[in-house]
């Protein structure tokens, strides 16, 4: 299975990222980390009027998992709206990889879909205070 690891589709994604660098002027910006590998990603949203994802951009560091995932992510959700984004689901988001992972290196695929929910929640949040 090892060997399936690194099929095309990551190795594509984390040799020549989809929006990798950072935004100018985000609406809301997460990072978070995985402290068993070291696995880091800074996601930013330009989020619009009609609370669309207009923009997403990641940077970061860590394995080729981790990293292909973010950038399968943030072409995944550009045009989505936070509504659409609220069902989007872990097994989606693994769907998304086209590789089978084994439970520790789900954690790498999933990081930068924990730090979107985080960001819509934060979003949330903000809305609800004002």
């Amino acid at each position: 299975m090892s060997d399936d690891l690194y099929d095309e589709h990551i190795l594509d994604h984390f040799e020549s990222p989809y929006h990798k660098g950072r935004l100018e002027h985000p609406t809301i910006a997460h990072e978070d980390k995985n402290p068993l590998c070291g696995d880091e990603v800074h996601l930013e949203l330009l989020v619009d009027e009609q609370n669309r994802v207009k923009e997403a951009w990641f940077d970061g560091h860590g394995c080729a998992i981790s990293q292909a995932a973010a950038s399968i992510l943030t072409q995944q959700i550009e045009g989505k709206s936070i509504d659409e984004l609220k069902e989007f689901t872990a097994p989606q988001m693994l769907d998304l990889l086209k590789v089978r992972l084994t439970a520790s290196r789900q954690k790498c695929g999933l990081l930068s879909f924990k730090i979107l929910k985080t960001m819509i929640y934060t979003l949330d949040e903000g809305k609800s205070k004002s």
